[in-house]
């Protein structure tokens, strides 16, 4: 659809609109589709990237590509070592967030990419009329993200407790273990298991939400003339610049939550 076509409600929803497949008959699942292959895709691009990097790496001087991606990690190794005190933090909670950070750093960086030129690029390539770029834009996957780091944290918490140590926390903690009080502790863990992925999605993904609208009203003024379009260019290069900010700063805090959530996990109380 050519931008001009379109008045500002219909440019705006036709690019908020996902590429949706049902699933059956749709009465009870659907699939956006556009954010599970890109998510899939940058998750694949991420590790050939990896891949490539740990293949040529030596012993010696690092090469630039290695320089980057080992300053990156001991970056994240030290905050993990500075919250997760439960072990070798090696052995899995430090290469979590890593990959944790560079999944979710580089489906916010698809918000930088032009959202017009996908969209031609997809309807004259692939017949598709909608599709939206940025996975952690869609509630769906940043949910799905959190549901994830939800399901680790349970596990690290009964591999840590022992089953019946975790249900004994559930029913004693933290107001104490008469039975009277079972119920009110119940309630508050239970509070706390719900708010945790709550909020560890729904932050990520209004921040990236945010974010795309702005870029959609700053490329609609740039298509309403030639005013418009230089004042829509500085302005969308100055949001892209401070947005390069919040793309780093949102898949840091996503990390960190992992890692506080798994640390929290081993906590007995």
């Amino acid at each position: 659809m050519a931008t001009e076509q379109l008045t500002p409600t219909q440019y705006i929803a036709h690019h908020l609109s996902f590429n949706t497949k049902p699933v059956g008959d749709g009465s009870f699942m659907t699939i956006n589709v556009d954010s599970l292959v890109t998510g899939v895709l940058l998750g694949v691009i991420a590790l050939a990237i990896l891949r490539w990097i740990v293949a040529g790496a030596t012993s010696g001087v690092p090469t630039r590509r290695q320089a980057v991606v080992e300053l990156m990690f001991e970056f994240i190794d030290k905050q993990v070592s500075g919250v997760f005190r439960h072990g070798n933090r090696n052995k899995f909670v430090s290469p979590a967030a890593f990959t944790v950070f560079v999944w979710v750093i580089l489906m916010n960086s698809m918000d930088f990419l032009p959202i017009d030129w996908i969209a031609t690029f997809m309807e004259k390539v692939f017949h598709v009329h909608a599709w939206r770029p940025v996975p952690t834009s869609d509630m769906n996957t940043t949910f799905a993200l959190a549901l994830s780091v939800w399901i680790l944290m349970i596990y690290f918490s009964i591999a840590a407790k022992g089953f019946g140590g975790w249900v004994h926390e559930l029913f004693c903690a933290p107001f104490g273990s008469n039975p009277l009080l079972w119920p009110f502790n119940l309630l508050f863990n239970a509070v706390e298991y719900v708010s945790k992925p709550l909020s560890h999605s729904l932050r990520l993904f209004g921040n990236m939400y945010a974010g795309e609208i702005i870029f959609l009203l700053l490329w609609m003024w740039a298509a309403t003339g030639l005013v418009g379009t230089f004042f829509g260019f500085v302005l969308g290069l100055g949001w892209a610049i401070f947005h390069i900010l919040i793309v780093g700063l949102q898949a840091y805090i996503f990390m960190m939550l992992t890692v506080v959530y798994i640390a929290m996990a081993h906590e007995h109380h």
